[in-house]
């Protein structure tokens, strides 16, 4: 496909590392030329334009502005109705992306995409999806979202996996102390936690995990006597209300 990329960003600069290999043309706008040129060098099929260059050449677009910038930069800008236009805008709701973008169709494609590059990340969509489910469908599952409301709740509990990975790194450096290999420790755990969650839903993995006087269910007892799901729900009750 024809694709364009507004913005070359982090998220922005993962989505191209994680879609070039595919084989799309790729053109990049040239607004943070050092990342664009960075790009343009990795992958023959990436090349950097203007911004109206860009969409000239694209028939699908993503946008990976700031969202306070967005309204300066998008200004004067022409669109063509034939375009899907793929938002990885924070802080910017579909409403407010479309009249920036008409007469193109607008779709959300929401942050974080930093796993894009080596596949498998988990992608939330919203709106019109087809184009970024073509795109991305191939490398990663795809999540589709029925509203902002409910895109919203997704977006506050993918903030679990920074207290999750601290758990770990924590479980680690006790375990690092006590063997010879801190290195292959921390392995192990990453391992053992992605390959068990990846392989079974919570539910039954928490149900064979719960032998009566066991390690896992002495540890969880534990830390849930210690109010480990109670700060759990009521720090996400706090992002979900904007605390």
């Amino acid at each position: 496909m024809d694709i364009g990329i507004l913005g070359t960003g982090s998220i922005a600069s993962a989505l191209v590392e994680g879609i070039a290999p595919d084989g799309h043309r790729i053109t990049v706008s040239e607004r943070s030329a050092p990342r664009a040129a960075r790009l343009a060098g990795m992958f023959a099929n990436v090349r950097v334009a203007p911004n109206q260059e860009v969409l000239d050449t694209s028939e699908v677009v993503f946008l990976g502005l700031l969202a306070a910038a967005a309204p300066k930069i998008l200004k004067g800008l022409h669109f063509r109705p034939d375009q899907r236009i793929i938002s990885l805008m924070a802080g910017a709701t579909l409403a407010e992306v479309a009249p920036l973008v008409a007469p193109a169709g607008a779709g959300g494609l929401p942050p974080p995409l930093s796993r894009l590059p080596r596949g498998g990340a988990p992608v939330l969509l919203m709106g019109e999806d087809e184009p970024a489910r073509t795109i991305l469908g191939a490398r990663n599952p795809i999540f589709r979202m029925q509203n902002a409301q409910e895109l919203q709740a997704y977006l506050c509990a993918q903030a679990v996996l920074s207290p999750a990975a601290a758990l770990v790194g924590e479980t680690a450096g006790w375990l690092g102390a006590r063997v010879e290999n801190a290195a292959q420790a921390e392995a192990f755990l990453r391992t053992l936690i992605g390959t068990s969650l990846l392989g079974s839903a919570v539910a039954p993995l928490l149900q064979a995990l719960d032998t009566p006087g066991g390690y896992n269910q002495r540890l969880r007892a534990h830390m849930q006597g210690h109010g480990m799901g109670a700060a759990l729900v009521s720090g996400l009750d706090a992002l979900e209300r904007g605390d």
